[in-house]
């Protein structure tokens, strides 16, 4: 197993092209968030405004677009029970992010198939949260794309059928290749499962224990595949790798962190990476 570091932060995020347009930094299209769970999308979303996304859209319950706009005037609103306009979106989109606050009833299963059927090969998609719940209790398959799984270790127990005290390394990489995608297996120093590696991430604080956190790394990993869209694996690394650096500097003045706090403080923390390519000490708030 590899100890990610923040070397491949540095190898990520680089200086934007003088000649750039929204449109060079991909579109990401994250669909959850029903009428009771509205902030797990509002939170994903910030995430991957706040990671550089070009163009992002929300699709959502009816009921969370005004709470989305007023916390994210950056995001577009679309109605996820709008089933074509979804699939337009779905299919528009560099990476797709399903699952945050998606809800496990008949109205999430079919939001979650109608994602299922309009993801074209060449997308990247996050699946996170209830959907990957819905997939382990209704037999889904994933479509044929570059899937990236973000489960918490109850979700992956659900997903691999490995409960959580035998999730070892030899049998999660084993149901990793049965399912042929990458894993970011959150837990106590998170493990990130791939084609050909396991990394472990050997930072983070208990700070971090708090709703929402797995919202908005899921939103993190969709801003950086899209916004990085040439090395989508190195992506996912640096997106984990920057969740947990945020939340630790954070965490030296804060008993907790909030997740919309690391969003917030994302802009800032990739330009100290841009402009600091040699640096090791990862200071970057006032």
């Amino acid at each position: 197993m590899e100890k990610l570091t923040d070397q491949i932060l540095h190898e990520v995020i680089q200086p934007r092209p003088a000649n750039s347009f929204k449109g060079t930094f991909g579109k990401v299209t994250l669909v959850g968030g029903n009428r009771n769970f509205g902030g797990a999308i509002i939170m994903a979303s910030t995430a991957a405004v706040c990671a550089g996304a070009g163009l992002v859209t929300t699709a959502t319950a009816a009921s969370n677009s005004g709470a989305l706009h007023a916390q994210l005037p950056e995001a577009m609103f679309a109605d996820f029970t709008a089933d074509q306009q979804l699939a337009d979106l779905v299919r528009a989109a560099t990476t797709v992010v399903v699952g945050p606050g998606l809800g496990d009833d008949a109205q999430s299963l079919h939001i979650l198939k109608n994602v299922f059927n309009h993801v074209r090969p060449e997308q990247n998609l996050v699946i996170d949260g209830s959907a990957i719940t819905l997939m382990a209790r209704e037999e889904l398959s994933a479509p044929a794309a570059n899937v990236i799984y973000t489960p918490h270790e109850m979700e992956w127990q659900r997903l691999s059928g490995i409960k959580i005290g035998e999730q070892t390394e030899a049998r999660n990489r084993a149901v990793r290749d049965q399912l042929n995608a990458t894993v970011v297996l959150k837990k106590h120093h998170t493990e990130i499962y791939t084609a050909d590696q396991v990394y472990q991430l050997t930072i983070g604080s208990p700070a971090q224990a708090v709703g929402g956190m797995g919202d908005t790394l899921a939103g993190m990993v969709g801003g950086f595949t899209a916004e990085f869209n040439d090395q989508p694996q190195k992506a996912v690394l640096a997106a984990v790798y920057a969740h947990s650096a945020i939340a630790d500097q954070i965490a030296e003045s804060q008993y907790i962190v909030l997740p919309h706090q690391i969003s917030r403080a994302l802009p800032a923390f990739m330009k100290k990476m841009e402009q600091d390519p040699n640096e090791h000490q990862i200071g970057f708030l006032s």
